[in-house]
C-alpha cells in the first residue's frame, strides 16, 4: 500500500514541500486545482505552502490557475494546461536578483511587487523559442503549438525569438508575436483584449481555488480502515488534487479523513466539494473550518 506510514504521519507533503530556505525560489500561493509539480522525476500534487527550487517544474490542468511567489515579491501566474519551468532562482546574484524561467505551453503573467520596482535584477521568461528580458515590469504572455506571445502592461522588456536581434518594449500594451516561425511587427492591443488575456491567468473566484492561509476544508472521505482511506487519497493526488490524510479519534475508534486544506471561504470550498462529488471514490464531501 504506497505511501501508508507516510500519509499517516502527515509527512509526505511537508518533506516534500520543504526545503533549506537558502535553495527556496519561490512558494505557491495559490492553486486551483488539477495541478502538478514536476521534481527529480517525481510527480507530485501542487500544494499552496509549497516551497519550490531551481529545476522544478509546475504544470497545470483544463481548467486550472497557479499563482508563485517568487523569493524577492514578484509573482507568477500560470494557466490552464500550462507548464512552467523554474530553470534558475538567484536572490542575490553580485548585488541582484536573478532568475530564468521558461514557458513551454499556455498563458503566464509575471508582475515585480511594487515595493521591488527600484531593486536590480535580471530576469528572463522563455516561451518557446521567444525569450524576454525584464526590466522589472508587468507582462503577460503566451505560449501555443503554432504561436507565441509576449505582451508588455508596464515598464520595459526586450523581446526576440532565437537567432534574432532582440526588440526593446517600453510602451505599455505593445505585443510581440510569432506565427508560425515567423516574426511579425511588433503592434499594440486595446485594453479590453488585455483584459480578456489577463482573465486566462487569474484564479477564478467561486472554482473552489485553495490560497495560502485558507482556513476551510473539504473533507473528501472518512474512512474506517488506513486501506479505505488510501483509495481515495490516491487517487485525487493522481489526479491532481493536494489531498492528505488526518488521523481522528472517533469514540473509541479511529477515522481516517481524506481532505483539502487552504480553502478561503467556506463557498469555495462549497465548490470544490460540489466538483469532486462522484469522482475517485468520493461520494459525500463535506466541507469545514
Amino acid at each position: 500500500m504506497k505511501n501508508t506510514i507516510a500519509v499517516l504521519l502527515g509527512v509526505v507533503l511537508a518533506a516534500f514541500s520543504q526545503i533549506a530556505p537558502a535553495q527556496s525560489a519561490a512558494v505557491v500561493e495559490g492553486v486551483q486545482m488539477p495541478a502538478w509539480i514536476e521534481r527529480g522525476g517525481e510527480r507530485r500534487p501542487l500544494a499552496v505552502g509549497m516551497e519550490l527550487k531551481s529545476g522544478d517544474s509546475v504544470r497545470t490542468g483544463a481548467g486550472s490557475r497557479a499563482l508563485v511567489k517568487l523569493s524577492e515579491g514578484s509573482t507568477v501566474k500560470l494557466g490552464e494546461n500550462g507548464s512552467l519551468l523554474i530553470a534558475e532562482v538567484n536572490p542575490d546574484s553580485g548585488g541582484f536578483f536573478k532568475a530564468a524561467m521558461r514557458v513551454a505551453e499556455g498563458a503566464f503573467r509575471f508582475t515585480t511587487d511594487l515595493l521591488q520596482k527600484t531593486r536590480r535584477r535580471e530576469v528572463s521568461i522563455r516561451v518557446a523559442t521567444v525569450t524576454a528580458g525584464i526590466r522589472g515590469t508587468d507582462l503577460w504572455g503566451k505560449s501555443a503549438p503554432d504561436r507565441q506571445i509576449v505582451c508588455l502592461i508596464e515598464g520595459a522588456i526586450e523581446v526576440g525569438a532565437d537567432g534574432e536581434k532582440p526588440a526593446l518594449m517600453d510602451q505599455a500594451r505593445q505585443f510581440y508575436r510569432r506565427e508560425q516561425g515567423q516574426t511579425q511587427p511588433i503592434g499594440f492591443i486595446e485594453a479590453a483584449q488585455l483584459v480578456e488575456w489577463a482573465k486566462e491567468t487569474d484564479i477564478e473566484a467561486g472554482k473552489g481555488a485553495a490560497r495560502r492561509g485558507g482556513k476551510w476544508k473539504v473533507i473528501l472521505a472518512s474512512a474506517d480502515t488506513q486501506a479505505a482511506a488510501l483509495t481515495v487519497y490516491d487517487a485525487a493526488r493522481d489526479n491532481g488534487y493536494a489531498a492528505e490524510i488526518r488521523p481522528a479519534q472517533a469514540g473509541d475508534k479511529l477515522v481516517y479523513h481524506v481532505r483539502i486544506a487552504n480553502l478561503p471561504t467556506k463557498a469555495e470550498g462549497e465548490m470544490l466539494a460540489a466538483s469532486l462529488r462522484g469522482r475517485f471514490g468520493i461520494v459525500e464531501p463535506r466541507v469545514t473550518n
